[in-house]
């Protein structure tokens, strides 16, 4: 068992979310970076899906009652066990009775941490995560007990795993073109392919609002409301786009440009607000059948 004793700005638990309800208007949900999770889990030797706690901006204080192996991975936080420094992308042992604490990160914004065995909180539709927006579940608080599930399936094999330096300057996200990139002006596209784009303070698990140069739509009628998924980028009227987090809409208004590839999604979780970021657009596009006209604005 685990008693959280400090959660920090949010601590909750994550997996990588939930499929096929997307039909009732509940997201897939999950991990914000669903690459740090998978990581992690495996780092202690659970499946990749395993429940484990997501910690925003450190913070956060969990006492083990029993002996456990655990990893951090995600935004570098100082980690500290029984007041011992320990390291992150790497497993390590708590004994029975330790406190094990997250620090407030230098950068990036989510810290992951998988216990072998993964958290056995009561599923909801499929998944142990937390969707606030949606109702399912909420946030760890001061107090709650967290149990130890069965979910490890071998060995860990690692005693480190390799990690990319998070870039000085702007952050390089690469996307896929379209679904309804052909709405906007030619000027447009190539604006939003060579100048950075700034991260609004706005942005949360449900999108990364970015703000910079605005984005003019060559179709201007009404968009009827599309399916749409975690990375797309929706452009609004106002032209600042918005990339779909993990507690992202079911369905969106505005037109699509581009969705990112899962791991610049998850890159871009983790951006703070200030962070720059700049684009990239691979080709073929993503394409759907053609909407009717429908209103004009």
């Amino acid at each position: 068992m685990i008693e959280v004793q400090a959660t920090g700005s949010l601590t909750s638990v994550q997996d990588l979310g939930r499929v096929g309800y997307a039909s009732w208007g509940i997201a897939g949900g999950g991990a914000a970076d669903r690459g740090s999770l998978r990581l992690a889990n495996r780092l202690v030797g659970n499946g990749e899906g395993s429940a484990a706690f997501e910690v925003l901006l450190g913070g956060a204080a969990l006492l083990f009652r029993q002996a456990a192996l655990i990893a951090v991975t995600g935004a570098p936080t100082p980690l500290l066990i029984d007041g011992a420094h320990g390291s992150c992308d790497s497993p390590q042992r708590v004994p029975a009775g330790a406190v094990v604490e997250l620090l407030p990160p230098s950068q990036q914004l989510r810290s992951y941490l998988a216990v072998r065995g993964g958290l056995a909180t009561e599923p909801i539709l499929g998944s142990r995560s937390v969707d606030e927006r949606a109702g399912l579940g909420r946030p760890l608080r001061v107090g709650d007990v967290v149990a130890v599930g069965s979910d490890a399936v071998a060995a860990p094999l690692v005693d480190v795993a390799p990690r990319r330096a998070w870039p000085r300057g702007a952050l390089a996200l690469r996307a896929v073109r379209g679904p309804r990139d052909d709405w906007f002006t030619a000027a447009s596209l190539a604006r939003f392919e060579s100048e950075p784009y700034i991260v609004d303070a706005a942005s949360d698990r449900v999108g990364v609002r970015l703000s910079g140069p605005p984005l003019d739509r060559r179709v201007q009628r009404e968009l009827l409301s599309e399916p749409t998924l975690r990375g797309a980028v929706e452009v609004p009227p106002d032209g600042m786009p918005i990339i779909f987090a993990a507690d992202h809409p079911t369905t969106c208004g505005y037109p699509v440009l581009a969705v990112l590839e899962p791991e610049s999604a998850d890159l871009a979780a983790q951006c703070r607000p200030g962070q720059s970021v700049t684009f990239t657009l691979s080709r073929p596009r993503i394409r759907v059948p053609a909407q009717s006209e429908g209103a004009r604005s």
